[in-house]
């Protein structure tokens, strides 16, 4: 190593840029490097404290620690940052694990050197040690318990509470060759809501609850005498004990169940219900679900729909993730649009043919939380006559103009750029999507490139969904091996710049309403989702929600392989912060929007917002690699 060129780098890090150059020649006489590849851990939690402090000289490292169930992402630390520095002032063991994400170089100092240095200058000391404690620990900790960046805060019950923690353990059974009479009195007399039949391995087999003994045996006049086969439903929805709370809501509103069977390597542990899961938490996702499908005319879904933005609110309160906030929400919304769709279906009676109704952008990728603008269009079987074909496009006519409103009226403003079904162009008969879908990619004109990067995170909603598969089929097919295409798509991923600077600061509006502030939507979050979207094509995958592209592509594209780990926790971080500034604006009474104040984050959002930006535009700069592309500036 040449002497003057560690000084110099020293110069410009802390604490050694308070130090004079005797003291930096004290330090650097007795200063090593090592390298560490990419993977390699540096420091392990609770092992032996290191005898040196690291200082990163180029590369980058992970900061975490790890509790009985998570390991929580602490850090991310690059060129000029310490590992190991609280170690200087006392410890044997190391309190948290460092890992290279990068091939990293760092340079090692005794731990002695270093103490004996800051125990003769103690006004350096203090300083530092002070502006070191308040920036990695203090504030790290406050922000992991309560606003969880990443994994949810330790006292959080729904994302840190498993179901067999919850569920009554209790199960009381019978033979499923009872009669429904001998099941009722069972119920009766334990008091309780759901029966567990079993069958001669003692394996559940079936389960008859409350609703049943109304619905099934009451209402229809049948003989108590009877089998309560007759009347019990398979309980095919089932939960690992070791599954937390939000999955099961998940499961239950997904499926449109009240009662979940807790199992065990393959044997019945308990049973959760919605009770149960509401008693935790107050309130539910399921008593939203439950009230929209209780209703049945626009009007009193309205003030319905208007209980979702306050789920967003329990679901942070409740410290959980971005990806887990989205899946709760976007499941309540499908309900909600299911439910319009079923009254339309009602009101203008069964359709000519079968027609699939699918929603497109952050619905499509079930990343919508507050209601956006309607993103949505219908397809339908391909009608066999004239005749048919013109009662089609009057029915489906008729019956979009009444979905549109109804969605307006429960908070989906309309479409600014008219992709809805309202529009003849995105309410077509199948051959005409294909056709559709054939022109885009084979004659990519700007129009049709948009066009298709809208509808490729297309997911159905209601009604023939095979119409969507058949539709996904024919563009995969169209997609495969045709780099042309590819190459316009990606054009688009690296067209917004992350707003990052040269020297790691921020970019933020020059001018108009939102100067001096972070777009986190076009410059955060559409890179992002834009890079992921042409790797999903790339590859022909099916999924849209950009969490389930990159754990389908992290095992078998060369780009997302590497970063897949850095590129979820990126799109969790921005999401989540998104998240919070709107609900913050909700709660304010101001408008919702993706801007926001770069002095309104923390030392730590700050530190991690500038290393998503960095990835984000290292992705990029792939991309441009690979398609031999440039940016527009």
């Amino acid at each position: 190593m040449i002497i003057e060129e560690v000084i110099e780098f020293l110069r410009k890090i802390p604490p050694f840029q308070f130090f004079d150059e005797a003291s930096l020649k004290n330090i650097t006489s007795g200063i090593s490097m090592d390298f560490y590849p990419k993977g390699a851990t540096i420091q392990y939690q609770g092992g032996p404290a290191s005898e040196y402090l690291h200082i990163i000289k180029k590369g980058e490292v992970k900061v975490f620690i790890k509790n009985e169930t998570d390991e929580v992402f602490v850090d991310y630390r690059g060129e000029g940052d310490l590992i190991g520095y609280l170690l200087i002032f006392g410890g044997d063991n190391a309190r948290a694990t460092v890992t290279a994400i990068d091939d990293t170089i760092c340079y090692l100092i005794k731990r002695e050197v270093i103490q004996n240095l800051l125990y003769t200058n103690p006004s350096v000391t203090e300083f530092f040690h002070k502006s070191f404690l308040t920036k990695y620990l203090d504030r790290t900790f406050k922000e992991i318990q309560n606003k969880n960046l990443f994994y949810g805060g330790g006292d959080k019950i729904l994302f840190t509470m498993s179901v067999g923690e919850i569920g009554s353990k209790d199960v009381i059974k019978a033979s499923e060759n009872i009669t429904i009479q001998e099941a009722a009195e069972i119920m009766s007399n334990y008091s309780i809501s759901a029966l567990i039949l079993v069958d001669a391995q003692d394996m559940p087999s079936g389960i008859i609850t409350d609703r049943d003994l109304r619905d099934k045996v009451v209402s229809k006049g049948r003989d108590c005498k009877s089998p309560v086969k007759d009347i019990m439903s398979i309980p095919r929805v089932r939960a690992d004990v070791k599954e937390y709370c939000f999955e099961a809501i998940l499961k239950m509103v997904t499926h449109n169940v009240h009662h979940l069977l807790i199992m065990k390597d393959g044997k019945l542990k308990g049973i959760l219900t919605n009770h149960d899961l509401m008693m935790i938490q107050g309130t539910s996702p399921l008593s939203i679900v439950k009230d929209i499908e209780s209703q049945n005319v626009i009007a009193t879904l309205v003030p319905v729909s208007k209980k979702i933005n306050d789920m967003v609110g329990l679901l942070l309160s409740q410290g959980a993730k971005a990806s887990s906030i989205t899946r709760i929400i976007s499941e309540i919304n499908d309900r909600l649009i299911r439910k319009i769709l079923m009254i339309a279906e009602e009101r203008f009676g069964e359709p000519p043919v079968p027609y699939c109704w699918i929603v497109l952008g952050s619905e499509g990728r079930k990343e919508q939380i507050f209601k956006t603008e309607q993103d949505n269009a219908l397809i339908y079987h391909d009608p066999t006559d004239p005749e048919m074909e013109e009662a089609a496009k009057k029915y489906f006519r008729d019956f979009t103009l009444f979905v549109r409103d109804g969605l307006a009226k429960c908070g989906f403003p309309l479409s600014s750029a008219d992709f809805m079904a309202t529009n003849p162009m995105w309410r077509q008969p199948l051959h005409v999507w294909r056709k559709y879908f054939t022109n885009w990619i084979s004659v990519p004109t700007s129009e049709a490139v948009l066009n298709s990067v809208t509808f490729f995170d297309f997911r159905a909603v209601h009604g023939e969904t095979r119409l969507l598969e058949w539709l996904k089929d024919h563009a995969i097919s169209m997609l495969k091996d045709n780099k042309v295409f590819l190459g316009y798509i990606a054009t688009i991923a690296i067209k917004s710049v992350p707003p990052i600077g040269f020297l790691k600061n921020f970019v933020v509006e020059k001018g108009g309403e939102y100067k001096d502030q972070l777009n986190l939507k076009i410059k955060g979050l559409a890179p992002l989702i834009d890079s992921i979207r042409l790797f999903a094509l790339e590859n022909g995958l099916r999924e849209t929600s950009t969490v389930e592209r990159i754990n389908a592509l992290k095992d078998n594209h060369p780009i997302v392989k590497e970063y897949a780990d850095e590129l979820l926790h990126s799109f969790e971080f921005i999401m989540l912060l998104s998240i919070q500034n709107q609900f913050e604006q909700l709660k304010e009474g101001q408008d919702i929007n993706n801007f926001i104040h770069s002095n309104k984050l923390s030392n730590l959002e700050k530190r991690i917002a500038k290393e998503t930006f960095q990835l984000i535009a290292k992705i990029q700069d792939l991309i441009i690699e690979q398609y031999k592309i440039m940016r527009n500036e």
